[in-house]
């Protein structure tokens, strides 16, 4: 998918490479024409994904149990996986390496990336019923039109990060683990496109900044 003129992939791409704390970065995909988009953009491309991995239905943990088998194979041995994913091309070098100083620090499972509901708070939904009954859930707001101030801060994982210990990943079969630490992305970065929408909005935003996101 095309976005400001070039494929959305090389965004993630050119945040990976202008980190300073990434080892290696690679591409996983089944798509030659993907694989070499990629390549073009700097990346190594050293195995294909097989088909079995690639359709939409695939959770996110075989795949990257993959890769990294795949890398062990040829020797290569990393202590954590960070997970790119290239729909989220407002991500910046200085959250990769902000995310992988969080894991050192803390001796956490994962940092993963996450954003502030904001006006979304799950307090301010409700039920509505087949004949359009609205009702309050049980975790509705305290009180009719509590304001927003007053309701404990909710976060939502924002798709941009997710670092992940090798041991968890590979031995626990999670990205998450048991001690996961998050690393805050604001609202205006927080553009995670999987629909026509959600890329409009991301060309108006890079737009507004006047270039990449990647190069901020």
């Amino acid at each position: 998918m095309p976005l400001l003129g070039k494929p959305l992939l090389v965004y993630t791409v050119q945040a990976a490479l202008a980190s300073k704390k990434l080892t290696r970065t690679v591409l996983s995909t089944d798509d030659t024409a993907i694989a070499e988009i990629g390549m073009r953009s700097g990346v190594d491309v050293p195995f294909m994904r097989p088909a079995e991995l690639a359709g939409d239905d695939v959770a996110t943990i075989p795949v990257l149990q993959h890769a990294v088998g795949e890398l062990e194979k040829a020797g290569e041995r990393y202590d954590a996986v960070l997970t790119l994913q290239p729909t989220n091309p407002l991500r910046r070098a200085e959250d990769i390496d902000g995310a992988i100083e969080l894991l050192e620090s803390t001796g956490a499972d994962s940092v993963i990336s996450f954003v502030e509901v904001g006006e979304h708070h799950p307090a301010r939904m409700k039920w509505i019923a087949p004949d359009g009954r609205v009702s309050d859930p049980a975790f509705a707001e305290a009180f009719e039109g509590q304001p927003r101030q007053q309701l404990q801060k909710l976060y939502l994982r924002e798709g941009s990060i997710y670092l992940t210990r090798r041991a968890v990943l590979m031995e626990n079969n999670s990205i998450k683990g048991n001690d996961c630490r998050a690393w805050i992305i604001p609202p205006e970065r927080a553009l995670n496109i999987d629909t026509p929408f959600d890329l409009l909005m991301t060309e108006q935003v890079l737009k507004s900044n006047g270039k990449p996101a990647a190069h901020a």
